[in-house]
């Protein structure tokens, strides 16, 4: 069976086939050994190793320091974390398939002839082929523009010599921009763990503040109904009080118009022996009643409750004062305070000694 003629057919498929062959890397075809990744995308081994280094710099390959941890990067082609171990990229497995696809795909190209343009073509000579590159108009040319044409005085080069040498910086900026990439998709998961520990803290310290201003709700809570409860107590005890003189004055007051009522009844008695008989009884009566009406008084300004006024602006200004602070700021707070004392201490002392008359 012929392997070659059903695997690389012509025509079209032999591009799409190189494509397919084609390092991420370095741009061109895979340099065997291969390396299959475990996202099952390939790599040139060497081209693996330069953005494994460049990912892990302290990271000793073979013929170095042997290191007894692996390494991690990420597959140029889906951005997958590929871990490794101690061996690093030569613990990965060699893709034999791919190597052989390449081996009949480069047999093929060899045995085919070169198609009518595959080869650039320069502008100037339509006929010739571009075949050398300047190195002072750094751009590539063909023979007769170097020997006729507008590089007749410029530096030339081999075409082939330039084009290794730029693939292979090419491919150094792309590990280099992996490698970058790696770096930056660290510092991206790093931030993002930064947001969700933010997230954390701050949800936390909130938990923590509503706990607290709900202990100085429920304080408050407490100390008011104390306060109302004791305005009551004093309150219903007035009342109380007011309501027994009310009703000592209304007795009061019935016995004096019961009193009134007899002795008008006596004043309309036509004998007098009859009147006399009760007259003086009655008038006895009247008098003691109005002994009587010395009863209990209210004093001036009993039913004022201005005593139970408070006076809350000092605690209106600690709370408005209320911030977050540190320990180190209440203990500054706290010496601070002490000095004041001290020195006010010593002050009053000083004071005292000098009022003081020495004795005769």
């Amino acid at each position: 069976m012929d392997y070659k003629s059903s695997l690389i057919p012509d025509g079209n498929a032999m591009e799409n086939l190189e494509k397919q062959l084609i390092c991420p890397i370095c741009l061109e075809m895979f340099t065997k050994p291969v390396v299959i990744l475990p996202c099952q995308h390939n790599l040139c081994r060497k081209c693996a190793n330069d953005i494994f280094q460049a990912a892990n710099p302290y990271w000793t390959n073979r013929g170095g320091s042997v290191s007894m941890s692996g390494g991690r990067f990420r597959c140029p082609s889906c951005r997958h974390e590929v871990i490794m171990d101690r061996h690093g990229v030569y613990g990965l497995q060699r893709n034999l398939l791919v190597e052989n696809i390449i081996d009949i795909y480069k047999q093929e190209c060899s045995s085919r002839p070169l198609q009518k343009g595959s080869h650039p073509m320069c502008k100037e000579h339509e006929d010739e082929k571009i075949n050398i590159y300047c190195l002072t108009c750094e751009v590539p040319t063909c023979s007769l523009c170097k020997v006729f044409g507008a590089h007749q005085a410029c530096e030339v080069a081999p075409l082939q010599s330039i084009f290794q040498g730029q693939k292979t910086e090419l491919s150094n900026c792309i590990s280099m921009l992996v490698a970058g990439n790696d770096r930056v998709q660290t510092i991206i998961s790093q931030l993002e763990d930064s947001c969700r520990v933010t997230k954390e803290n701050s949800h936390q310290v909130k938990e923590e503040l509503s706990q607290k201003f709900d202990a100085l709700y429920a304080i408050l809570d407490e100390k008011k109904s104390e306060l109302l409860q004791r305005i009551t107590r004093e309150q219903e005890e007035k009342l109380s009080f007011l309501e027994a003189l009310i009703l000592q004055y209304r007795e009061q007051l019935q016995k004096s118009t019961k009193l009134v009522e007899t002795a008008i009844q006596s004043l309309d008695e036509p004998g007098g022996a009859t009147f006399l008989l009760s007259a003086k009884q009655l008038i006895k009566s009247i008098v003691e009643a109005s002994k009587g009406c010395q009863l209990g008084k209210t004093e001036q300004g009993f039913e004022n409750m201005d005593y139970f006024t408070l006076d809350l602006e000092h605690i209106a200004e600690a709370l408005r004062a209320i911030d977050f602070g540190t320990d180190e700021d209440e203990e500054e707070e706290f010496i601070e305070e002490e000095a004041e004392e001290e020195e006010g201490v010593s002050t009053e002392g000083k004071e005292g000694n000098t009022n003081e008359e020495p004795d005769e």
